[in-house]
């Protein structure tokens, strides 16, 4: 019996090992975690603001919200604020956002109005530091290059704004290459995997904090309707590590998102 005791302490501390958060940097300000923050911008279910636009960001920023956003990579390299691998659901044009330069996407429109893809500088540019920002890379081929080119810009922009991805080679990435910047996990439950561009082997790592051990990130972001009864992030959370609940509808329990999270991202309501 005192063998099983023993060996299950080992396998305790070994998965608390695995778990643990980074160190979080000393110079955060409280705001990145007590902000409500627009998912991809104050857009309209209705489609008259889309989604990741500039009038979307424009928007939150006049009411005060923090941002969520998306950045791909362009056939040219630049870096702009789009969702979606192809181009079909917003711009109605079955194209891989890959194959695309940034002035062939500057002849379509955002879903039915005059607002064009949008570049990531131009965004920092017009946020100014005036709400902080969750930056979530997608995960393409030239990881590195999305990588190493979005930390360029972040370099030179003088708001609060943190990191994260679906992808734990990019959470990797700022772990080894820009320590300092606030990185996240995002992670989903097994019923809500389904549509997200996550292989299952690369869920099954990640929902077991398996990858935390090469990426040690500061919080985890997770779909808040998984989050319940979940151990590991409940452990994370009590080594201090911050979670993030994406993405909050007025139709949700927003009182248990509030009590569960130290952020909330949101759409389609002003919390």
């Amino acid at each position: 019996m005192t063998l099983y005791i023993m060996l299950g302490i080992a396998i305790f501390i070994i998965y608390i090992l695995l778990l643990l958060p980074g160190r979080m940097p000393k110079e955060v300000d409280d705001r990145l975690w007590t902000s409500y923050y627009a998912h991809r911008g104050l857009h309209e279910k209705d489609k008259s603001i889309p989604e990741n636009s500039m009038a979307a960001f424009k928007k939150a920023v006049e009411a005060n919200y923090g941002i969520e956003m998306d950045l791909n990579l362009t056939a040219d390299g630049k870096i702009i604020v789009f969702h979606d691998d192809n181009l079909l659901r917003l711009c109605g044009v079955d194209k891989l956002i890959t194959d695309c330069t940034y002035v062939e996407l500057l002849t379509y429109n955002l879903e039915n109005t005059e607002q064009k893809i949008p570049l990531f500088e131009d965004v920092l540019r017009m946020v100014d530091g005036q709400v902080p920002l969750i930056v979530e890379l997608k995960n393409t081929k030239n990881l590195n290059e999305l990588c190493s080119k979005t930390a360029e810009h972040l370099d030179h922009y003088d708001g609060l704004y943190c990191v994260e991805s679906f992808q734990p080679l990019i959470v990797r990435w700022f772990y080894k290459n820009r320590p300092d910047v606030v990185r996240g996990q995002l992670s989903v439950g097994r019923k809500s995997l389904k549509g997200l561009d996550v292989k299952l082997w690369q869920w099954l790592l990640i929902i077991s904090f398996a990858t935390n051990f090469i990426t040690r990130p500061h919080f985890m972001a997770f779909y808040h309707g998984d989050a319940r009864r979940k151990l590991g992030l409940s452990l994370f959370h009590l080594l201090t590590g911050r979670i993030v609940g994406w993405t909050v509808q007025d139709t949700d329990d927003i009182e248990y998102c509030k009590k569960k999270f130290d952020a909330i991202i949101f759409e389609y309501f002003e919390p």
